[in-house]
């Protein structure tokens, strides 16, 4: 459990429902639902994200929906592209999201820093537009498990629009699918989805705890660690590598054997550079290092023939076995 200085970071957050844990860091990527609406369908959805740039902080995937027939209304409740207006809009619209639990509803997918890296830096990569891709499908396909019709569904552009729409349209046949650019401009839903995305990736990234923290010696009454020992500046901007306020957390919070903490995503090539060009020089044990091809070359055959590591190992090729 973490401390009050923790409580006191995620009180950034201001309340937002889909920060689920307020008191833990962010270390695995999960979706979050709104209450279903029980008005009748059926229902128009629209898609969107915040964060597909930025070298530091989760991405999140949103989607909104409502019945057709409440199409009038929600065009009257001031939803657009996220990135027009002030945080203190987006935070009251996201309110208004909430508000009408039997039309409105809204959904998450927050993709923590570590998994993007993860995909990405494994072999053979998941690239950022298929990670995007899964996230989107997997938001769609959870709206429909939980009873909603869609029959149009607006997705703001990820790359050629065309063969994105045939792809999701191969996921949920019978669901017309509209994907272009700027649809968080010509849909209020998207509008809508793309409030409930930036606001929860700006309340992770306004009260980002960092795991790397270190808890003080000293112990309160309860036992607790009685504080935080800061390690990492919060001073992280908005995360895109051309913020200066977040080139200089890059440039500044560089540890130089162990790197940066989980905030930051390793697949960019912003983190790259800096680790390449201030950090100790890894080498790591089993890069070319002859005696260990020559352990598992030399484990088939007879025991005689097996060196003196894969005999102590008790190791065998997968020939021998």
């Amino acid at each position: 459990m973490l401390n009050e200085f923790a409580e006191k970071s995620r009180a950034k957050a201001r309340n937002i429902p889909s920060i689920i844990d307020k008191t833990s860091p962010l270390l695995s990527s999960y979706t979050y639902h709104s209450p279903t609406p029980t008005a009748p369908g059926p229902y128009i959805l629209g898609v969107d994200e915040a964060g597909r740039g930025p070298v530091l902080g989760p991405l999140v995937y949103g989607v909104a929906y409502c019945p057709t027939s409440y199409e009038e209304q929600l065009n009257d409740l001031g939803f657009a592209d996220s990135k027009t207006l002030s945080s203190d809009t987006r935070a009251s619209l996201l309110n208004t999201l909430s508000s009408d639990v039997a039309s409105l509803g809204w959904s998450v997918r927050v993709l923590s820093p570590r998994d993007i890296s993860s995909g990405m830096l494994r072999r053979p990569p998941t690239n950022l537009n298929k990670q995007s891709q899964d996230a989107t499908i997997l938001l769609i396909r959870e709206v429909l498990q939980r009873g909603i019709e869609l029959t149009e569904v607006y997705v703001d552009a990820l790359g050629a629009t065309k063969p994105y729409e045939q792809l999701l349209s191969s996921h949920f046949p019978g669901i017309n699918f509209t994907v272009t650019a700027k649809a968080d401009s010509k849909y209020k839903i998207v509008g809508a989805a793309s409030v409930a995305a930036k606001v929860t990736r700006d309340a992770w990234i306004e009260g980002w705890l960092f795991e790397e923290d270190a808890l003080d010696e000293d112990k309160d009454v309860s036992g607790e660690a009685s504080c935080v020992k800061r390690t990492w500046s919060t001073e992280l901007g908005s995360g895109y590598p051309s913020d200066p306020s977040t080139k200089a957390w890059v440039r500044d919070s560089l540890e130089k054997t162990f790197g940066y903490p989980s905030i930051a995503r390793f697949s960019w090539a912003t983190i790259k550079t800096a680790l390449d060009d201030k950090a100790h020089e890894v080498e790591w044990i089993d890069d070319g290092q002859a005696s260990l091809v020559k352990a598992f070359e030399n484990s088939a055959g007879h025991d005689k023939d097996r060196c003196a590591v894969t005999k102590d190992l008790f190791l065998s090729s997968v020939g021998t076995l």
